[in-house]
């Protein structure tokens, strides 16, 4: 469909990936015509596509991240459960061990999240866009530059695919060009002083494979073994994600020193050296479907345009703030973005002087939650790169690590964590009065000696047909409830 040139304002969407469409899902009921400039061909199926090498690897979509795309498309939510996707509950459907411990699984729930092949994500928010009144999509259609001046951003040049280019011209352009974003540059050479930029790189390398789950997925936990930062050592973690199809997406990181490699034949013993041989020891019971992929560009990079005195320009997700995809923040901090976007632009004019501006400051609000989440963690691991973590940082790190010790037996802490990692809530709410007295308190019961697993899952491990009781089932017991020695 062609874009409606007599609309009232028109907006350019560079990039036509997770955070585009939002943005555009955003937009479209203000502005008259919205634009996706894609520079590939996308899929109209849950399909790879080009340009997205990180749908390679485990995505967790946190409840702050759902909720807020649930807002922009409603239904969403509801297309993905129905296509494969899987709605787990925090913290009982996690068996997961923290720099603290293993959690215990015996609460009620706190928030959830949603499990899925970042293929499958992308493909439902795109479906439910692009079927937005007035959202257009172009593809095949490189950005090059952008247009305007010093004083206002007009619009971009893109370069289609027979090699012509055309000038775009547009109210306000949307940079959603990921990690690769050349907005800088663009920037620069309209006379506009550099973005100030903030990197931290703990020097993160991702190894993920897909495998046939032994068991029917519906129901299965999140496996989780966490990195611990206070360790004289190169960080590890790795993650078992159900998701559609009957398979598990496992994702295996090592920080600078220890990072995982392609060999197939070493991905299940890297595995196997985590703080726990859990994860190593459900896949040896599991079948590799593909190869191990690597992915190595994981370093937070924020680029501070709400520092910046911008007309016509705004900058959303990865193109602003990129986040070490460890944490699994990424999506959830651009759909939060954009719903801060839509909600700005309720009763404003998007083409009025200083909106972008006060967009930027709206966009940067959730992803400065996100950053500081992953700069916590990160900075402190051996052989980081960047920002190094000053006093107030330590003594910060060493709350932090208080609470999550205390949270392997508390559930005020647990909920309190649960909803700042969940980008339900601000940190903030970590300094509460009760919180504060749970940390003072420490931990109400003794370590778990292992992880708290269900009959179902214990059957996994031991090569036995598994119950038919669901595997994240509330346990009838107590707080020891699923504890097995390991």
């Amino acid at each position: 469909m062609a874009p409606n040139r007599g609309a009232r304002h028109r907006v350019l969407v560079l990039g036509g990936g997770l955070s585009g469409t939002l943005a555009a899902a955003a937009l479209a009921p203000h502005g008259g015509s919205v634009v996706i400039v894609e520079r590939h061909t996308l899929p109209q199926t849950p399909k790879p596509r080009r340009g997205l090498p990180q749908a390679r690897h485990a995505h967790m979509l946190w409840s702050g991240g759902a909720d807020a795309i649930e807002s922009l498309l409603p239904g969403t939510l509801e297309m993905l459960l129905h296509a494969g996707a899987h709605r787990i509950s925090i913290p009982n459907g996690m068996i997961s061990l923290s720099p603290g411990g293993w959690y215990r699984r015996c609460w009620p729930e706190a928030q959830y999240l949603i499990s899925a092949g970042r293929d499958l994500v992308d493909w439902a928010v795109r479906s439910q866009a692009l079927a937005r009144p007035g959202v257009h999509l172009l593809s095949a259609a490189e950005p090059v530059r952008l247009l305007g001046t010093r004083a206002r951003i007009t619009g971009a040049v893109v370069r289609h695919r027979d090699g012509v280019e055309e000038a775009l011209e547009a109210d306000l352009v949307i940079d959603a060009t990921g990690r690769s974003s050349r907005a800088p540059q663009w920037l620069a050479e309209l006379g506009i002083p550099a973005v100030p930029e903030t990197v931290v790189d703990a020097g993160v390398t991702y190894a993920s494979r897909r495998y046939k789950a032994p068991v029917d997925t519906a129901g299965w936990p999140v496996i989780n073994v966490q990195a611990d930062a206070r360790l004289p050592m190169a960080g590890t973690a790795g993650t078992i994600l159900p998701i559609e199809g009957g398979e598990w997406m496992v994702s295996l990181s090592g920080t600078r020193g220890g990072e995982p490699t392609s060999d197939e034949t070493q991905f299940a013993a890297f595995a196997r050296r985590l703080r726990s041989p859990l994860i190593a020891e459900y896949l040896a019971r599991a079948e590799p479907r593909g190869p191990v992929t690597i992915a190595r560009n994981t370093a937070n990079r924020r680029r501070h345009y709400e520092k910046a005195r911008l007309n016509g320009f705004i900058a959303l997700g990865d193109s602003s703030t990129a986040l070490n995809p460890l944490y699994g923040h990424g999506m959830s901090a651009a759909a939060q973005g954009a719903l801060a976007l839509r909600d700005l632009c309720t009763g404003g004019n998007i083409a009025a002087k200083g909106f972008a501006r006060r967009a930027q400051h709206a966009i940067a609000r959730p992803a400065a939650a996100a950053w500081l989440l992953a700069l916590g963690q990160d900075a402190a691991f051996p052989h980081a790169v960047g920002k190094k973590p000053g006093f107030a940082d330590r003594l910060a790190a060493g709350y932090i690590n208080r609470l999550i010790t205390t949270a392997c037996s508390d559930f005020t802490v647990v909920e309190a964590l649960t909803d700042v990692m969940t980008l339900q809530a601000r940190a903030t709410v970590l300094a509460h009065p009760q919180v504060l007295l749970a940390a003072i308190r420490g931990p109400r019961l003794p370590p778990l000696g292992g992880p708290a697993l269900t009959p179902a899952e214990e059957a996994v491990l031991l090569g036995r047909p598994a119950p038919t009781r669901p595997a994240t089932a509330p346990p009838l017991g107590g707080p020891e409830w699923g504890e097995v020695s390991r």
